[in-house]
């Protein structure tokens, strides 16, 4: 299994990848802040890590 790069919405290091590939850059930094200015972040919970 891969490791996750965003534990609040699933995010992996091929999903930013693919990303890329098909957009031309990464369009997940600009989801992850949208959503998280929606209140739907939750890395001190979900992250391991804490953050």
């Amino acid at each position: 299994m891969e490791e996750l790069i965003c534990h609040c919405f699933n995010y992996t290091f091929s999903d930013i990848e693919a990303d890329v590939k098909k957009n031309g850059k990464s369009t997940i930094a600009e989801r992850i802040a949208s959503e998280k200015k929606a209140g739907s972040c939750q890395c001190e919970t979900r992250n391991p890590k804490g953050r």
